[in-house]
């Protein structure tokens, strides 16, 4: 395939054709205007976006437009997103529109990928063949960086293999961030001595675009081991100068704050999917991409798919870690895990840390919901003869 094909739902208004409407997308994001141009000669109508196909597809239309690979700037992806998801969401001839999914030649995804992807993350973690399970500072803003501390060395305690900020948390007065990674990580060193496992760390570096890197770098020197950025706020092209830094060598987890404005509306904004493939491309080596079950979920065929844009063959990119998170607890576990696959990361804020017992306890409770799931025993089964997970249970039920 020489040039991009974008996928988009449409609906158009009651005065213009499916086709006219699709054929609307197609000249707004390539080399037409609303009216006349003299300007555009022979030489310029041969960059025009060109309708492949409009077919019904519930309330609306499903229409192919390929766009010319000459109109893309390769290697900029903020001017990729200009194209097929520019003015197009605000054509007046459109009751709603929303881009579905793109296919991208190989000329255009000359990026370096991620650099651990889900084999590198798994290589530090020593982890094979089980789903990881996270957790989430919580509350999400207020602790210090002691105590922020105390909470991750508890949870690492209990069994979890990732810890990460909120994607509020950066670099604030009460929990400045040198401070939070260096305490952090030094409860995490202890953690590790008592119980023999790694567990990573990932700081929200979230900045604006010409100190993100440096923050970055800041981070990794007070011991960091994995970093977190907020793509959709920050941009792709800060998750790429963090992928691309040489001296950056750790893990980016990618969260997708923000994402709902676009992505909510089944009908129009922008799919979950092609977020997806931009941050593969970009560099980010795990992605939230939603639950099942949980407080933010949606459709499990469609988060299947989103998932399978990040770990299926592409260009030779490395597979991304894909994120469950979003009103998660142990009673969840295997809806989740039954519809998504253990190559994921379970990761509850709430469900671990407002376990009766503590944060350790419901570490504990998560891990063992997924052990229950690889062993083939329901969790209520399980829990027979794991109290942490008996009390979960007891208080958030399996649903």
């Amino acid at each position: 395939m020489k040039d991009v094909i974008a996928h988009y739902y449409f609906r158009p208004d009651g005065r213009t054709t499916p086709q006219e409407a699709a054929q609307a997308i197609a000249e707004e994001q390539s080399t037409g205007t609303w009216t006349t141009l003299t300007s555009r000669l022979d030489y310029v109508r041969r960059l025009d976006g060109i309708v492949e196909s409009v077919e019904a597809s519930g309330r609306g239309y499903l229409t192919a437009i390929r766009f010319p690979v000459e109109i893309f700037e390769p290697g900029n992806v903020p001017q990729y997103l200009s194209v097929v998801a520019g003015n197009v969401f605000g054509l007046g001839r459109l009751e709603a529109v929303r881009l579905v999914d793109v296919e991208f030649p190989e000329s255009l995804v000359r990026f370096n990928g991620p650099n651990f992807g889900i084999e590198g993350v798994r290589k530090l973690l020593g982890t094979h063949d089980r789903p990881h399970v996270g957790t989430i500072i919580k509350p999400k803003l207020g602790l210090n960086p002691a105590d922020t501390a105390d909470l991750a060395y508890e949870a690492a305690l209990g069994g979890v293999d990732f810890i990460k900020d909120d994607e509020t948390l950066t670099d604030h007065a009460f929990c400045p961030m040198k401070e939070r990674v260096e305490a952090v990580m030094a409860r995490l060193d202890e953690a590790k001595s008592e119980t023999g496992r790694n567990v990573l760390y990932a700081v929200n570096v979230s900045d604006r675009a010409d100190k993100i890197v440096l923050r970055a770098e800041e981070a990794i020197e007070r011991g960091a081991n994995t970093l977190m950025v907020d793509v959709i706020t920050c941009g792709y092209s800060a998750l790429q100068a963090l992928a691309e830094e040489p001296g950056i060598n750790v893990p980016i987890h990618v969260h997708r704050t923000m994402h709902a404005a676009m992505t909510r509306n089944p009908e129009h904004g922008i799919a979950m999917r092609p977020l997806a493939r931009l941050v593969r491309m970009t560099g980010g080596d795990q992605l939230h991409t939603g639950t099942v079950s949980g407080k933010m979920g949606g459709k499990a065929e469609e988060l299947v798919l989103d998932n399978h844009a990040l770990t299926d063959p592409w260009f030779g990119f490395k597979p991304v870690f894909p994120v469950a998170s979003g009103g998660l607890h142990p009673g969840k576990v295997h809806a989740e895990l039954e519809a998504l696959g253990t190559e994921i990361v379970l990761q509850a804020g709430g469900g671990i840390h407002g376990h009766p017992d503590g944060t350790a306890a419901g570490a504990r409770a998560m891990r063992q919901a997924a052990d229950a799931f690889l062993e083939g025993v329901s969790a209520t089964e399980y829990a027979k003869t794991h109290i942490e997970l008996a009390r979960a249970l007891k208080l958030w039920g399996t649903s």
